[in-house]
């Protein structure tokens, strides 16, 4: 072989090399944003969810003055809730976020359950055609945030594995695709809320 030929071989397998680490790059690129639009739709659903709460505080103050604490936990669960998703929304996939939303929506979910048992001793608000309505709302929501929930987690699954399969661990490591964390759902969550007055 001549110097030529060795010159053309080893500047086609860099031209090779060079080709198949921008295109696992741009494949890293596009799976990280399929999981960070599966966290936006979450996050639409959250804040759905945290304009609902407002109105169901309101229409149930009013038969329930003396559960005063219960209320002002579901407004306080509903504060935090709302910032660690404004933080998760930040920066999606981030272990520490996501971790902190869990536990804030595992807290939201705790006292919108005593919000609701304790709204069931009130037959008066039971048979409120508001409070129906809003629990219709809030039971779809809840069923909304699930759905979305198991699309983000796949999408980080997927960009997972895409990160770490041989060789594009090299290429990952080497421009910073971190690990993507999932939106898991706490103990107290897995059981289905019962938002039903029936």
């Amino acid at each position: 072989m001549t110097v030529g030929t060795v010159l053309l071989i080893v500047l086609g397998v860099i031209a090779v090399l060079a080709v198949w680490a921008i295109a696992a790059y741009n494949g890293l690129v596009v799976s990280r944003n399929r999981y960070k639009n599966a966290y936006a739709q979450i996050d639409v659903q959250l804040k759905r969810r945290y304009d609902l709460i407002p109105n169901l505080v309101e229409c149930v103050k009013g038969y329930m003055g003396h559960e005063k604490g219960t209320l002002e936990a579901v407004v306080a669960a509903r504060t935090n809730a709302f910032a660690a998703s404004q933080r998760a929304a930040a920066n999606p996939g981030d272990p520490a976020a996501m971790r902190q939303l869990s536990q804030a929506e595992a807290q939201l979910s705790g006292s919108l359950g005593r919000l609701i048992a304790v709204a069931e001793a009130y037959p008066d608000l039971k048979a409120n055609q508001n409070m129906m309505s809003l629990q219709e709302e809030l039971t779809s929501t809840e069923n909304k945030v699930g759905f979305a929930r198991q699309a983000y987690n796949d999408a980080v699954t997927s960009f997972n594995n895409e990160r770490q399969v041989f060789p594009k661990v090299f290429v990952a490591n080497l421009f910073g695709f971190t690990e993507a964390a999932w939106l898991e759902t706490a103990a107290t969550e897995r059981e289905a809320p019962k938002v039903s007055f029936k």
